[in-house]
């Protein structure tokens, strides 16, 4: 006797749903394993979106030069980076006319408050001390252009001339000028007067959902000398010619290498870098928190697995009789295999299917719960999340499958 496949399916519906509170139980560790990972990669695959989108809008071709790997402003760096010389404009100009697959080179300065100090900005009515300043030459916007709201970026003459012109980000704009007119206006900032010429339209991307540039407020390069001589926190944008970054970034290296003397058996006092090479630092501390999730929910699986093996196995010894009364009727070994094989892998298919609702789920509730932290779900961890719960099914569910097609029918038939 041929059994159809959707009869074979049908059955083990009807299995399941007949012990649904112990077949729950079952693959509890199934569930809890695949959201872990589906969430886990849901976060992470957002985050990441939104570091690569902040690291294209400075452009493919810009090299970044720094004191410090990592952040830029110094928060969070290694003490023995704290202690290298620092960046010096002057770099560009030398950068600019000794390397020759350098098209152009822009200066930035990171204004750092004394401890115990905080930046401010206010207007009449309103205040914020949630904000950065920044100083920067003018062709920093054409090597890393940023979209305005409004108004315009200071222009060459006003840089050289080191005059009190800002452009702010847009949340700090919104913060200080809620009407949407700050352009024309001025702020005080650490107790100096600046003239608003510009607003930034909010920038893409960020850490965590939130991009710093939005609370950033941008002057002047000389201005920011002239305000905090002591302030020595440069950063340099070189942009590479088209088809010339790899060359650009060997060339620069050795450049700034000779310019500071760096003794050859020592490694670079100073930091290199670009957004491919960022975003893949991102990548390998991911892939670590990717590996331990992975541990966790492997656990998870696996006791889930054992359950699915444990299930069945009761299974096949409370159906004896039934599989006696199948093979007397002329069922196959192929059609038993099958039927226990079906009911394991459907089993731990719904666990899947409910795991990866939990997390998307639970994606929906951090995302909505913590804005700044973005989350997507990525199909493939979808399907990832699917076929693994699956592949569980099938590896524990094979034993008990073989096992019940292996009863002799005349047993079977005698079974109490």
């Amino acid at each position: 006797m041929r059994i159809e496949t959707s009869e074979t399916f049908s059955m083990a519906l009807r299995a399941i749903w007949a012990h649904r509170f112990r077949s729950g139980l079952t693959v509890l560790g199934i569930v809890i394993g695949i959201t872990t990972v589906v969430t886990v990669s849901s976060l992470l695959s957002g985050l990441r979106q939104g570091i690569v989108d902040f690291f294209q809008e400075f452009g493919p071709d810009n090299i970044f030069i720094a004191r410090v790997s990592g952040d830029p402003s110094g928060s969070g760096a290694r003490p023995k980076e704290l202690k290298r010389k620092p960046i010096l404009p002057e770099y560009a100009d030398y950068l600019l006319s000794s390397v020759r697959s350098v098209e152009d080179v822009s200066a930035s300065l990171f204004v750092n408050p004394p401890r115990g100090r905080f930046l401010s900005a206010k207007v009449p009515g309103f205040e914020s001390d949630n904000m950065s300043l920044a100083g920067a030459t003018a062709n920093s916007f054409v090597i890393s252009p940023r979209e305005l709201k409004q108004g315009r970026v200071f222009n060459e003459q006003e840089a050289q001339r080191g005059q009190r012109v800002a452009v702010l980000g847009s949340s700090l704009a919104e913060a200080l000028f809620p009407a949407g007119d700050g352009v024309g206006r001025t702020v005080m900032i650490d107790g100096a007067e600046y003239l608003v010429v510009g607003v930034f339209a909010p920038a893409k991307g960020g850490f965590f959902g939130e991009n710093g540039l939005d609370r950033q407020v941008t002057i002047p390069l000389e201005t920011a000398r002239l305000r905090y001589p002591q302030a020595d926190n440069f950063f340099l944008t070189a942009k590479a010619r088209p088809g010339m970054r790899a060359d650009a970034i060997e060339e620069i290296r050795a450049a700034l290498r000779k310019l500071r003397r760096t003794p050859t058996a020592e490694e670079d006092d100073f930091a290199v870098s670009t957004a491919d090479s960022i975003i893949q630092n991102f990548d390998r501390i991911t892939g670590m928190v990717v590996l331990v999730s992975i541990a966790i929910s492997g656990l998870g699986l696996l006791v889930g697995g054992i359950g699915v093996m444990n299930i069945m196995l009761v299974s096949v010894t409370e159906r004896t009789r039934e599989i006696g009364v199948r093979k007397a009727i002329g069922a196959r070994r192929g059609d038993i295999v099958l039927q226990f094989l079906s009911e394991a892998v459907t089993l731990s298919g719904l666990g899947g299917v409910v795991g990866i609702v939990f997390a998307i789920l639970s994606t929906l509730l951090v995302s909505a719960l913590v804005p700044s932290l973005p989350a997507k779900v990525p199909p493939w961890a979808v399907a990832t999340g699917f076929g693994v719960s699956v592949a569980v099914g099938v590896f524990f569910g094979v034993w008990p499958a073989v096992k019940a097609s292996r009863l002799d029918p005349v047993e079977a038939l005698r079974y109490e």
